[in-house]
C-alpha cells in the first residue's frame, strides 16, 4: 500500500526514465548487442516498474502516471519475453521467436546490410588481403614477365594480351564461341563462383588461415590480369571485360571471405566468457546471412558476365559497359553503406502483454 503518493512517485520516477531510455536506445540501434551488465539492468528495471504498475493500480487519481506505466511496462514485456533483438534476426532463419514468419524483403532490404555493417571489421580484413594480394601479382608479373606462367590459373590468360583483343573485336573469341550456350555458361560461373565464396567462408574453421591464403591467392591473380592487361596497353578492353560483373563478382567473394573471419572469430573467441558451442551459435545467423547474400550476389554476377561481360565491341561498346558497371557499383556501395539505416521497415508483430499498450504521455508532476 502506497502512504505517500507524491513521494512514491518522486522516489520512482528515475528508475521509470531510466527504463524507458534503454528501450528507445534498443528502438534506435536493434543490432546492438547490450552487455550483460546492461541487460540485467533492464530486467530488474522491468520488475521494478511491473511492481509499481500494480501498486499503482487502484488510485484513480493518477490515472495519467498508471498509463504511461502499463505502456512502459508493456514494450519492456516485449523486448525482453518476445525476443527483441533475438526475434529480429531470427528472420533470417525461418519463424522466429513468438511465430514471426521470415520475409524475404525484410531480409534483403535490412537483415543483410546490417549483418555487413555489424560485421565490417571482418570485410576490412578480407579487403586488405584481397588488395594485398593484387600488388604482389601486379609487382611480379612487372617485374618477371615469366611469373605469369606459376601466377594465371588459365591457359587463355597466359598468352599476349594484345591477340586476344584482337581475336574477340574480331568475333572470334569467347562470344562466338558461347553463342547459344549462354545458360549453360552462366549456370557454370554461378555454380564455379559460389563454390569458392562458400569456400572462403568454410576456411574460416581452420582459424581463418584458410581463407587469409584463398582471398590473398585471388587477390594476386586480379591484380596480375590488371597489370599484364595495362601494360600491353589494353586498359579500355580490361575496364570493360571486369567492370560489368566483377564489381559484383569479387565484393561477393569478400563477402564470404567476411563469412570465414566471423566464424574464426567464434573459434578464437577472444574477450568472450561464453563456451565454444554458443559462440558458434551466436556467429551462425550472420554467417548464413552473409553466404546467402554472397550466393545472390553471383547469381546476378553470373548473368552478366554470360551475356555482358563476353561482348566487345563492335557488339557492345566498351563506353556502354564501363559505364553498366559503374553503376552497378555505385548500387553495391549505397546497398551496403545506407539501406536500412533509415526508418523501420515493417515491425515484426510483438507478443501482447497482459496490460495494453498506450500512448508514452510525459509522467505528470505529483500533485
Amino acid at each position: 500500500m502506497i502512504v505517500n503518493l507524491d513521494q512514491f512517485i518522486a522516489t520512482e520516477r528515475p528508475k521509470w526514465d531510466r527504463l524507458d531510455e534503454m528501450l528507445r536506445r534498443i528502438d534506435a540501434d536493434p543490432w546492438r548487442k547490450p552487455p550483460l551488465a546492461e541487460a540485467r539492468e533492464l530486467e530488474r528495471l522491468y520488475q521494478r516498474a511491473s511492481a509499481d504498475l500494480a501498486r499503482l493500480a487502484t488510485f484513480s487519481a493518477e490515472s495519467e502516471t498508471r498509463k504511461f506505466l502499463e505502456n512502459l511496462v508493456a514494450r519492456a514485456y516485449a523486448e525482453i519475453h518476445g525476443g527483441g533483438v533475438s526475434a529480429r534476426e531470427s528472420g533470417a532463419r525461418g519463424t522466429g521467436a513468438g511465430g514471426t514468419r521470415w520475409r524475404a524483403g525484410e531480409w534483403f532490404a535490412r537483415t543483410l546490410p546490417n549483418v555487413f555493417r555489424k560485421r565490417i571489421r571482418a570485410f576490412w580484413l578480407a579487403l586488405a588481403l584481397m588488395l594485398g594480394g593484387a600488388i604482389f601479382g601486379g609487382f611480379a608479373v612487372t617485374f618477371d614477365p615469366e611469373a605469369k606462367a606459376v601466377i594465371m590459373p588459365f591457359s587463355r590468360l597466359q598468352g599476349d594480351p594484345s591477340e586476344r583483343v584482337r581475336e574477340e573485336e574480331s568475333g572470334k573469341g569467347s562470344s562466338r564461341r558461347l553463342d547459344g550456350e549462354k545458360s549453360t555458361f552462366a549456370s557454370e560461373l554461378m555454380t564455379n563462383n559460389i563454390r569458392v565464396t562458400l569456400l572462403a567462408m568454410a576456411l574460416g574453421m581452420t582459424w581463418g588461415v584458410g581463407t587469409l591464403v584463398l582471398l590473398f591467392y585471388n587477390g594476386v591473380i586480379l591484380g596480375a590480369v590488371a597489370v599484364d592487361y595495362m601494360m600491353a596497353g589494353q586498359t579500355t578492353f580490361l575496364l570493360g571485360w571486369l567492370l560489368p560483373h566483377g564489381v559484383i563478382e569479387i565484393p561477393a567473394v569478400l563477402v564470404g571471405g567476411q563469412a570465414g573471419f566471423v566464424l574464426a572469430g567464434a573459434l578464437f573467441g577472444r574477450g568472450q566468457g561464453a563456451a565454444l558451442a554458443a559462440r558458434l551459435r551466436a556467429a551462425a545467423p550472420d554467417v548464413v546471412t552473409l553466404c546467402a547474400g554472397a550466393a545472390l550476389m553471383l547469381v546476378w554476377a553470373g548473368l552478366v558476365e554470360a551475356f555482358v561481360s563476353q561482348y566487345h565491341e563492335p557488339v557492345l561498346p566498351y563506353a556502354l559497359k564501363i559505364g553498366f558497371g559503374v553503376v552497378e557499383a555505385a548500387v553495391v556501395v549505397w546497398f551496403f553503406g545506407w539501406c536500412g539505416r533509415r526508418g523501420r521497415a515493417r515491425e515484426i508483430p510483438k507478443p501482447k502483454p497482459p496490460a495494453a499498450e498506450i500512448p508514452n504521455p510525459k509522467i505528470p508532476n505529483p500533485k
